[in-house]
């Protein structure tokens, strides 16, 4: 029996099996996509421009102000910040009056060089260093290198934005914008960063200062570079990632946990070194060896990181280096081939 159709659609009987299937089918879906961040500005806050404006006089600056004129600077000027409404002051200070804080990571003569190659070749000195006060002066947390330049190039005062809050002398890794930090770098000043405050504070507990020091693998690494400059700490770095937290307890016992375990790394590391040197004995040339090791001995390796910065370790430190002791002990470097190389060139961390 035929079904009367309109003219432009065929009769139901002309359509196959497989025509019915086809026809049943629904489009597919398509791949959900993450739903793009909000590009909303947030709330209004800050001081209006017209209400930025402090007079240097103002009793909430007297103090910095008096500080300045103090050490033979002058003030420039006061306004509030625009995020906050923090008072602050600009001010010329004399630069033998202005040194980098002393847990800051050390100098690079080659980027001291370029900058004062820079400034000379434009003729202006043009960003101020952020200064906070100190016992015989100013501390920069983020002007080392600028500081040298302006030396070199015999300067006798330099520009400073002065914050009287003596606390952001500690937050470097935020606030060094003038040479990236490698791993290596942000390790160094961590860890003199929690000397420098086990000293001061030394009743408060390393979680209490997580900001200022922004990772807990930093901590643990520090210690190691400060024995040995040429660590290659990127090759643990994955493994502490995922096992690191920061300690509950006293930063003076902190620190102490944190020098035992640097030395457990060390000497991890001291029996990965004699297995890549093995394999280059057997005609390995890969600069990678170390890093197959690592990852042949790394007791988390196949956990995957975790989105949530505060989750629980898989295991504890302490399991997770006597876990990768025993298996440095037992790896067997014949094991290793030219396909595991390739693949741990193609992820290999950096020191960045």
């Amino acid at each position: 029996m035929w079904v009367r159709l309109p003219a432009h659609t065929p009769p139901v009987e002309s359509r196959g099996p497989r025509s019915h299937m086809a026809a049943a089918k629904k489009a597919p879906k398509k791949a959900p996509t993450k739903a793009a961040r909000s590009r909303r500005p947030a709330a209004a806050r800050g001081p209006e421009p017209q209400d930025s404006v402090v007079d240097a006089t103002d009793d909430d600056v007297s103090d910095l102000v008096a500080q300045v004129r103090r050490h033979g600077g002058a003030v420039v000027g006061a306004y509030r910040d625009p995020f906050a409404g923090q008072m602050l002051v600009l001010a010329s200070l004399p630069l033998k009056k202005v040194a980098a804080t002393p847990f800051q990571r050390d100098l690079s003569k080659t980027h001291a060089t370029r900058l004062a190659d820079a400034i000379g070749a434009a003729g202006l000195f043009l960003d101020p260093v952020i200064a906070v006060p100190s016992r015989d002066g100013f501390w920069s947390p983020n002007g080392r290198h600028r500081l040298e330049a302006a030396r070199r190039l015999g300067m006798r005062s330099v520009t400073a934005l002065l914050v009287p809050d003596e606390k952001l002398a500690f937050r470097i890794l935020a606030l060094n914008t003038e040479k990236a930090h490698n791993l290596r770098d942000r390790s160094l000043e961590v860890i003199r960063m929690a000397r420098q405050l086990a000293k001061e504070q030394p009743r408060s507990k390393e979680g209490e200062h997580a900001v200022t020091f922004d990772s807990p693998v930093f901590l643990t690494l520090g210690p190691a570079y400060e024995q040995r400059s040429r660590f290659a700490g990127s090759s643990y770095q994955s493994v502490l990632n995922k096992v690191d937290r920061f300690l509950d307890s006293t930063l003076p016992a902190a620190l102490r946990q944190r020098e035992q375990w640097a030395v457990r790394i060390m000497d991890i590391d001291d029996r990965v070194a004699a297995h890549v040197k093995t394999m280059q004995a057997m005609g390995m040339k890969s600069p990678y060896l170390r890093a197959v090791v690592v990852a042949r001995i790394n007791p988390v390796r196949f956990v995957p990181p975790s989105r949530k910065k505060d989750a629980a370790p898989p295991m504890s430190m302490a399991e997770a280096l006597t876990k990768m002791a025993a298996n440095v002990r037992k790896f067997d470097p014949k094991s290793v081939r030219p396909g595991d190389l390739a693949l741990v060139a193609a992820i290999a961390p950096s020191e960045s």
